[in-house]
């Protein structure tokens, strides 16, 4: 079982916001299913002001998505945060002075304790990096318990933006969820929506903090692989040990008039690959060039990797 809690709230009575409803519905239906379509996690949405999401509301919803066994808990919360000398907290609609929502600590705790395989917390609010903050925790170090990975929007220091009805934040998971983060073969990770999201984002633009204790990152979505795992399976027939090249000569090429059929499969495969950068033409700037003067391929570092999965059985 794979579940989520996906929070956006807009209706805060003294400082309103316009775009983390419209992030909650975004991101809700993406991990509700895969990019085939199949289901994915079993999504609870609570939004405000549908639902008037108090301090009490948004403990009970958070207790709740960390019980039990899941093989996932993904938590995702776009609104107000807020910061002061005892820590985070993501700000709920009933907010006061010295109780201003729930504590990013009981977060922590609630997720250090659960007993789901993986755990994903996701913050889009200011200050999110308070999350696991070892500065304000009072360690030297963050504890996440083994599982738990934390992705914010910004550093405790920082506010997060809104643009045009959305955050910015958001806005970049959302793009990396459909298939910007993915790998190969389609699975979409916490790391790489870190990696996405820290890439897109210039120096001086708002810094999202990853946090995590895992040994393997789990999918949290998976969309249609850029190349079919069939023509990915072949790698270990086109090469036959990882060092070798494969000799290409102008009949490989569908152009050319001594084109051989047989062999112009074996190049627009061959092709494929070197678009995802597992295979590159040898003294060549281009598969083409390199099929009409007769030189050859190889595998690149990362084709290594996927040719010793292949030939592990592992893809």
């Amino acid at each position: 079982m794979r579940k989520a809690l996906v929070v956006g709230i807009n209706d805060y009575p003294n400082s309103p916001l316009t775009g983390c409803v419209n992030d909650a519905l975004s991101i809700a239906a993406l991990l509700e299913v895969d990019g085939d379509g199949s289901p994915n996690c079993s999504v609870r949405l609570i939004t405000s002001p549908s639902t008037p999401i108090t301090r009490a509301v948004l403990r009970e919803a958070i207790d709740n998505l960390f019980s039990g066994d899941p093989d996932m808990a993904v938590l995702f919360f776009a609104g107000h945060g807020y910061i002061k000398s005892t820590g985070g907290y993501l700000v709920t609609v009933d907010a006061k002075k010295y109780d201003e929502g729930v504590s990013m600590d009981e977060v922590l705790v609630l997720a250090n304790q659960s007993r789901a395989k993986n755990k994903v917390v996701i913050l889009d609010c200011c200050h999110s990096g308070a999350m696991a903050a070892p500065a304000l925790s009072g360690s030297s170090t963050a504890q996440l318990s083994e599982g738990l990975s934390v992705l914010t929007a910004s550093r405790d220091n920082e506010s997060s933006l809104e643009v045009n009805g959305s955050g910015v934040f958001t806005s970049l998971i959302s793009d990396a969820l459909r298939g910007g983060a993915a790998d190969l073969r389609g699975n979409i990770t916490p790391g790489s929506l870190y990696a996405y999201v820290d890439e897109a984002l210039g120096a001086w633009d708002q810094r999202p903090i990853f946090r995590t204790n895992v040994t393997s990152f789990a999918k949290l979505r998976k969309i249609p692989p850029k190349v079919p795992f069939e023509v990915l399976r072949k790698i270990t027939q086109y090469f036959a040990i990882p060092d070798a090249e494969h000799k290409l000569d102008p009949s490989y090429e569908d152009t050319d008039p001594s084109a051989n059929l047989a062999k112009v499969k074996i190049f627009k495969d061959l092709q494929k690959l070197q678009s995802v950068g597992l295979v590159v033409p040898v003294d060549a700037e281009f598969m083409y060039f390199a099929a009409i003067n007769s030189t050859s391929c190889r595998l690149t570092a990362l084709g290594y990797q996927y040719w010793r999965l292949v030939n592990e059985k592992k893809l």
